[in-house]
């Protein structure tokens, strides 16, 4: 497998009054091509802000992000922005569905982004797929929090994303709700062989991804493989 995502000696620094505050250092990691990855740690431990450096939202002090085989630091804004739309999806913890779109509206999109002329036929694949077929016409404030999500999860794959960074996928959901998202997502992942990059608390979910990185304090503390 090649190598999607390759993280070398990532430094992030903060002003903070006179001081500098470094909330990463020296993170040195890569994820294969297909491959599913966590990162795991504590609130503050520096896991978003490593997120966003990773797809480009960011830029580090120090250090190099190559991603999809692109070393970020030689695109500029409008750049990284095309290999976002091009590369990537994004679930979020607080699913950033579009309130004033319907479910398959939403999911639409990245699909008319790209131009696509078969966007309402590809949406509504996938929302059947995420079980809210009967739901498309349903605006985000008609849905639970778990049919948000699923929104979210057809959204993110509607593009057939090279990687997929999931933050949190599960923060605002109850367990068993939890636990229906997050199987849909690994169904789904496998399904288009996408690479999954999960940002997560929680070792449960973290132990069935296929690698697992640890962070505390800003610096990584394991980095190991799974039986996942």
């Amino acid at each position: 497998m090649s190598k999607i995502l390759k993280i070398t000696g990532l430094q992030k620094t903060y002003a903070s009054g006179n001081k500098q505050l470094t909330v990463l250092h020296d993170i040195s990691f890569e994820v294969e091509k297909g491959q599913t990855f966590s990162i795991v740690g504590p609130s503050g431990s520096g896991k978003t802000t490593l997120l966003g450096l990773c797809a480009g939202l960011d830029q580090p002090n120090a250090g190099t992000v190559e991603l999809c085989g692109q070393d970020l630091s030689k695109l500029n804004e409008d750049q990284r922005a095309q290999l976002r739309n091009k590369e990537v999806g994004f679930i979020f913890q607080n699913f950033q569905l579009l309130p004033t779109l319907t479910a398959l509206e939403n999911v639409s999109v990245p699909l008319e982004l790209q131009g696509s002329k078969e966007a309402t036929k590809k949406s509504l694949t996938l929302l059947e797929k995420v079980g809210l077929g009967d739901r498309v016409h349903h605006y985000p404030s008609q849905l639970s929090g778990g049919e948000q999500q699923r929104v979210a999860l057809a959204r993110a794959f509607a593009n057939a994303p090279t990687i997929l960074f999931a933050d949190e996928p599960t923060g605002n959901l109850d367990d068993e709700t939890g636990e229906k998202v997050i199987q849909l997502l690994l169904d789904l992942n496998k399904e288009n062989g996408t690479t999954l990059v999960i940002i997560s608390h929680d070792l449960d979910l973290a132990n069935r991804t296929q690698q697992i990185l640890r962070l505390k304090g800003g610096k990584i503390v394991t980095n190991q493989l799974t039986t996942a």
